[in-house]
């Protein structure tokens, strides 16, 4: 077997073409991750570019934060779907590539003039991914889908809340899109792994509310199995009491998750009341879950008495899983830290530079390159139409000069 090099360790997806006719999350958040992982991902928006860049509060050189977030990695070009030139321009790139990720309503591709069936037809070998609210065949296919509304459909904002409130939260990320955009990654991997063996292409359905009920996890078990119908889950466990978060003396909040008998002596021990752990109340697992508020009586004074960062020290001290509650500069400060390329810098074309949150993936002996900043809007047309479509600079102009393409000296 032939040895790696450290491009390819690192890169592994060097040499697929991504297709990407994503706009603001989901889509762009999967195609991200293709990128990241080595693929050429083109991203293909219309002439006013993908709505995300225009998301306030916060730009640079007039690109949403928002957008910086998620577009790393890519090229990009501008080209009018209304256009039947542009349409054509974008079947004769599909015809070019390894992989295509779009996130239409049901339908709206194949009104283009786009179908999936018919490329992937035309295609044998193509992978088409569809990320879509609630999947190209559900008997809601056509109404909008936004994360908020799929965390609300899929029960996880019934369980996002105080346990003392009625009212119920959306989760402070955008888990209905990134999830879907994480389960797409998931699947065009699968799909390219099996083309390799099979030498056959894929469509691939993506639902946000499939990949949000997929995210309930036990809790769904739970319901299906004891028909039950759990509430607000606050900074609690509802099989394991001693799994929550305990207010400290400086009004700081501090973690535990002691799941195990030696970690339940040890809470014990941290809190000075060691006999505790022998309490006929508290002395097994289903005893302290039934108990659980006067179990909870006596541990929440007793997280006044320190600070949370002394509990965190004696809790660690005693092998008790725990950790201080951060705020999001706190996390990305420890994150520089870990040594761990979390928080990395990006530079546009005009020497600005930003950081943004990094790539997950480590793969073992390999170099990690730093990201490429996300594209300007159309700023690829000339090199992406000459490699992949072997067009002159010429053509690409008098595309321009029709409407067909919106190139980054007309985006200026």
């Amino acid at each position: 077997m032939a040895l790696l090099n450290s491009q390819q360790i690192s890169k592994p997806l060097a040499g697929y073409r991504v297709l990407d006719l994503t706009t603001f999350l989901s889509g762009p958040y999967c195609t991200q991750i293709l990128g990241d992982l080595g693929a050429d991902v083109v991203k293909v928006e219309a002439p006013d570019g993908d709505s995300s860049r225009s998301i306030p509060p916060h730009f640079v050189d007039g690109d949403s934060a928002y957008y910086l977030a998620n577009n790393r990695n890519k090229r990009s070009i501008s080209v009018d779907l209304k256009e039947a030139k542009g349409i054509e321009l974008v079947r004769r790139l599909i015809a070019e590539v390894d992989v295509v990720v779009e996130n239409y309503r049901p339908g709206v591709a194949s009104r283009l003039g786009l179908d999936p069936q018919r490329m992937t037809t035309d295609h044998s070998r193509l992978i088409w991914a569809s990320i879509s609210g609630f999947g190209q065949h559900s008997p809601w296919k056509d109404r909008p889908a936004y994360d908020m509304i799929v965390q609300a459909l899929s029960g996880v904002m019934s369980l996002t809340g105080e346990r003392n409130s009625t009212k119920s939260v959306r989760l402070g990320i955008p888990a209905g899109d990134t999830v879907a955009g994480l389960y797409a990654a998931i699947a065009v991997n699968a799909a390219l792994a099996d083309r390799e063996r099979t030498g056959a292409g894929r469509l691939i359905d993506v639902s946000m509310l499939d990949c949000q009920l997929s995210m309930l996890s036990y809790q769904s078990a739970y319901t299906l199995i004891a028909d039950v119908t759990p509430g607000h889950q606050g900074a609690s466990h509802d099989s394991i009491p001693t799994y929550r978060s305990f207010l400290a003396g400086d009004g700081r909040e501090v973690v535990i998750t002691a799941n195990t008998a030696r970690m339940w002596r040890g809470l014990c021990s941290a809190i000075g009341q060691p006999a505790l752990a022998n309490d006929p109340r508290f002395d097994d697992g289903g005893k302290r879950l039934e108990n659980r508020q006067a179990l909870w009586d006596i541990l929440e004074p007793a997280f006044l008495a320190r600070s949370a960062a002394e509990w965190v020290d004696v809790l660690n001290e005693n092998d008790v899983p725990c950790a201080l509650i951060k705020l999001v500069p706190e996390a990305l400060a420890d994150a520089r830290e870990s040594g761990r390329d979390m928080v990395v810098s990006m530079r546009n074309a005009s020497g600005k530079e930003i950081e943004v949150v990094g790539n997950p993936v480590h793969f073992t002996g390999g170099t990690r390159e730093a990201p490429n900043y996300p594209p300007s809007l159309g700023g690829d047309a000339s090199s992406v139409l000459g490699e992949w479509l072997q067009m002159g600079d010429e053509e690409v102009a008098s595309l321009a000069k029709a409407g067909v393409l919106r190139t980054a000296a007309q985006s200026q």
